[in-house]
């Protein structure tokens, strides 16, 4: 995939973000959502990832594609969708399947990086260990700017069994 950080980073306000990984020529299937900002958004994104995985027979990388999706779309209702325009706080889910990957993603309308904080700084903390999960379970993570507003944070998961 072309495109793809190095792996997890923070970018600075004048430094342009990862590209989000494009969807390679092979890519085999696709699905997406909007939820809710509640309890019960949350309840359908996990629903909506096992059963998406289910119909792609990646049951067995659910739990972890599960807290992936989660921790993302927490963040995006925790950190953007308070500071969006009335009327424009929709957050976003997407899965892609490639041959030996699945791509997840959440957009919001926030413009403001995630902040990723090391895994050190996170462990006694009630808040903030959100992306040390996601930086924990995929090969790759980075977010990406969506114009005229908005941005889409993803995580790249391998769908290969352990070595």
């Amino acid at each position: 995939m072309t495109g793809l950080p190095p792996g997890p980073r923070s970018v600075d306000s004048g430094e342009q973000p990862p590209l989000m990984p494009a969807p390679p020529a092979d890519a085999t299937d696709s699905a997406a959502l909007r939820i809710r900002c509640s309890g019960e958004g949350f309840a359908l994104a996990r629903t909506f990832t096992r059963e998406t995985l289910r119909g792609w027979s990646l049951d067995h990388h659910s739990d972890d594609a599960v807290l992936v999706i989660t921790e993302l779309a927490a963040n995006a209702v925790a950190h953007a969708v308070p500071r969006a325009p009335a009327g424009e706080a929709e957050v976003w889910l997407g899965l892609l399947l490639d041959p030996g990957h699945v791509v997840l993603t959440v957009s919001d309308p926030g413009d403001n990086a995630p902040e990723f904080t090391g895994a050190e700084a996170a462990d006694l903390r009630e808040h903030g260990r959100g992306l040390c999960i996601v930086d924990a379970l995929a090969e790759e993570w980075g977010w990406t700017l969506r114009p005229p507003a908005g941005k889409t944070v993803w995580a790249r998961l391998s769908t290969c069994p352990p070595p």
